[in-house]
């Protein structure tokens, strides 16, 4: 499918595949395309080029009312003269289902996002993340097959977005139901989806399950965008059965396992700040650079140290607190670690690594 607004193209030749059942998240940063895409499988918007199918079924120019899909706004609309439970059970009331299922499928859904109790309330006596969660459960009651979720957790505090990610993966799973669910939040999508696929200026940019995003990403870009990590430039100096040596500031080495670069190519090697230990000592098998703690940050369940290697280079490290974990000072000298296999290796980007990584 393409679609442009003007001169912009927001989606630009995407093809996609969404099996029965998935909980599919869509993956990218403000203006990579994802709300477009969800808006014109609702049908609220049509291709300028391609065609949407749903159950075989060819759907280009079909109203969305008769898509069996319900789409969940960002900017949640919810009828001011109705309560919380009339709008809950506006789909299944209209649908004409047997009372009792209305009141069983009414009560659970409110229960699933906490607000049984708030059930006689109106729309403007609630809060913006109440109004969103009843606009969720709307969503989810009326029966469609198919939930297009356009960052359903928006207006929900940390704890309570945490929360309902999983109470609504279940239901999903539960009753059977396909969920595209679109979000810029890498957390939620590899918390919550059977498959992601990570959108980049209206293209996939990688898609697979989260493990698979995460542990094997394809490109800077979503290396950066999903869990982050230290980028370091360099040239391929060697390459060997065991894998390469690269080159980077100031001389220093680093072994990785990679062996697809060529001698001489300019690389940007990516490590995740997970797999960055600190210490006194170098361990065997391992990289391992001198450098000086420059920052050190309390995190919660981690500390992030930031570590100034004697090029100047900074590497970030960041380091589960745990019964054995020793804290370090800034301006103490520590020896980084990280193993070849950890190591992810790109070719250099062509505009440029800070442009690859500022386009998030």
């Amino acid at each position: 499918m393409t679609k442009k607004f003007g001169e912009i193209v927001a989606l630009d030749h995407l093809n996609i595949s969404i099996d029965d059942a998935e909980y599919l998240c869509i993956l990218g940063q403000t203006g990579a395309g994802k709300t477009t895409l969800l808006r014109m499988i609702a049908g609220l918007l049509e291709p300028d080029e391609g065609e949407i199918y749903i159950d075989g079924k060819l759907v280009n120019g079909i109203p969305p009312e008769k898509r069996n899909a319900v789409y969940m706004f960002q900017q949640f609309a919810l009828f001011p003269h109705m309560d919380v439970w009339q709008n809950v059970a506006f789909g299944p009331v209209i649908q004409d289902w047997d009372e009792d299922r209305i009141k069983n499928i009414t009560f659970e859904i409110l229960e699933m996002v906490r607000l049984a109790e708030r059930r006689d309330a109106f729309p403007n006596e609630l809060s913006g993340g109440m109004q969103q969660r009843v606009a969720l459960a709307r969503g989810i009651a009326s029966g469609a097959r198919i939930l297009l979720l356009d960052e359903p957790f928006g207006a929900l505090d940390a704890r309570l977005r945490v929360d309902l990610r999983t109470q609504l993966r279940k239901l999903v799973k539960d009753q059977g139901l396909t969920a595209i669910h679109v979000t810029h939040d890498q957390e939620e999508a590899l918390m919550i989806a059977d498959r992601v696929v990570v959108l980049r200026n209206g293209r996939i940019e990688q898609e697979g399950t989260p493990h698979e995003i995460y542990s094997k990403p394809q490109s800077v870009f979503v290396t950066s965008f999903v869990g982050g990590a230290n980028f370091i430039e360099g040239t391929v100096a060697k390459v060997d059965d065991s894998g390469a040596i690269i080159e980077f500031r100031g001389g220093l080495r680093i072994h990785v396992s990679g062996r697809s670069k060529r001698i001489g190519e300019n690389v940007v090697v990516a490590v995740r700040l997970e797999d960055v230990s600190i210490g006194v000592t170098v361990k065997d098998g391992a990289n391992n650079l001198s450098g000086v703690v420059e920052t050190a940050m309390f995190i919660g369940d981690s500390m992030e140290y930031g570590v100034r290697l004697e090029n100047e280079v900074l590497v970030a490290s960041r380091i589960l607190l745990s019964g054995t974990f020793k804290a370090y000072e800034v301006g103490e000298r520590v020896t980084i670690s990280f193993h070849p296999e950890n190591c992810y290796v790109f070719s250099y980007p062509k505009g440029g690594l800070l442009k690859e990584i500022e386009a998030i």
